[in-house]
């Protein structure tokens, strides 16, 4: 018998909720005391792009603080409609990136959902996720008038040569000058060494994590780990990272151990490609589930442990290179499609949804032939929805649910 066919316990809509999430929201809340109060505990603090090579920081006991996920947060507050206006009106163009827009209006206004980010001491860029990261944090560096580092990794079309895991590693060598400047000290290598490990462990525990979604019925949504991602991405590199993890994934085994679903009587598992739209995460969740359907996975969530075949922990800045070059969207095509065909055969998903993201550029640019791609190469449906990922004006909400309506008869049929 399959493990679709057996009783799926519904313990009701409270009893389903996640309990470590509580714990996520606590170990989150002193983060930010601590990043916010940095000065008088004689911290140093860091800015640093999502994709950036945080473990380095960690090592130097330097706190790391992510405009990008602050910018998600803006979006879950239902703060970024205001927010980009008040960036457009200092004359930024309603085309950037939102995270971005958001940023700098909370920069020059100390506005969102906690009052503005801490002052940097300095920025780290590092370019594997976009280009927009380049200007932006120019622009900050100039505002703080604080020192800018930037990581430059080649786009990967189907290998990374030598040449260029060399020209990578000569930069983190430089990184590790860099912050040694700033920090007025040399790096502990066997300090880096044991958060190299800590940053392994941390992330095949998340990809244990996303990997129970592999159950059916799923005992987790996309929805769910877009709010659980956020540890991976902010302290990657630490015990309390790697400790919350390891109780999420015993949650989680919990919940399959009781066959407990996510979603009740799942009938459809999806997965989902690009950033979340933070503003309707919920809306979106329940939207799909009154379908029968889970989201499953997504390609945004699994980016970070994606590379975990790529490190050595036993080398792992010599490694750093390797991994930090190889991110989901610095990737072609080609190596996403074979990415997107592990995950379907993983996760046994029926169907694809596509975020056509209006802020991410280099995330949405050829969605629509891979969309082509999956349907002639997979043979799965898939459906797309233009929005934007903090934005709220570029949701159209009864479009988009005609369509997501209209691509579930698809899969019904």
């Amino acid at each position: 018998m399959s493990d679709m066919n057996k009783k799926t316990v519904d313990p009701g809509k409270d009893n389903r909720k996640i309990k470590s999430v509580s714990r996520m929201k606590e170990i989150m809340t002193h983060y930010y005391i601590d990043a916010k109060t940095a000065r008088e505990s004689g911290k140093k603090v860091a800015w640093i792009t999502s994709g950036g090579p945080v473990e380095p920081l960690i090592a130097m006991d330097v706190i790391p603080v992510y405009p990008e996920n602050h910018g998600a947060m803006v979006g879950a507050s239902k703060m970024g409609v205001d927010l980009c206006q008040k960036a457009e009106e200092m004359g930024y163009s309603s085309d950037l990136c939102s995270y971005a827009r958001a940023d700098i209006a909370c920069a020059a206004t100390q506005g969102g959902p906690i009052g503005g980010l801490p002052e940097p001491d300095f920025l780290v860029c590092c370019n594997n996720i976009c280009g927009t990261v380049l200007k932006w944090y120019e622009v900050a560096a100039r505002y703080y008038k604080v020192p800018l580092f930037i990581l430059d990794t080649p786009f990967i079309h189907r290998e990374m040569r030598k040449e260029a895991q060399q020209y990578v590693m000569s930069q983190i060598e430089e990184y590790i000058a860099f912050l040694e400047a700033q920090c007025g000290r040399k790096m502990d290598y066997d300090r880096m060494t044991d958060v190299g490990r800590l940053a392994v462990e941390g992330l095949r525990l998340w990809q244990a994590v996303l990997d129970t979604a592999a159950h059916k019925p799923s005992p987790i949504t996309a929805f769910d780990l877009f709010f659980h991602l956020g540890l991976i991405v902010t302290l990657r590199g630490t015990q309390v990272t790697v400790d919350y993890y390891q109780g999420l994934l015993d949650e989680m085994n919990e919940r399959i151990a009781n066959n407990i679903a996510m979603v009740p009587g799942e009938k459809y598992r999806l997965l989902w490609d690009n950033l979340p739209v933070w503003y309707k995460t919920r809306w979106l969740s329940d939207k799909f589930a009154s379908h029968k359907a889970c989201l499953v996975a997504d390609t945004y969530t699994s980016a970070w442990s994606g590379v975990l075949p790529l490190i050595d922990e036993d080398r792992f800045l010599e490694t750093m290179s390797l991994s930090y070059s190889q991110v989901y969207i610095n990737i072609s095509h080609d190596m996403m499609i074979d990415k997107l065909s592990e995950m379907i055969r993983k996760y046994d998903a029926d169907g694809l949804v596509m975020h056509s993201n209006r802020s991410c550029k280099p995330y949405s640019l050829g969605q629509y032939d891979l969309q082509k791609m999956v349907m002639e190469q997979l043979g799965i449906p898939t459906l797309i929805i233009e929005a934007d990922m903090v934005d709220e004006r570029h949701f159209a909400e009864s479009q988009i649910e005609t369509r997501i309506d209209a691509f579930m008869e698809t899969l019904k049929s």
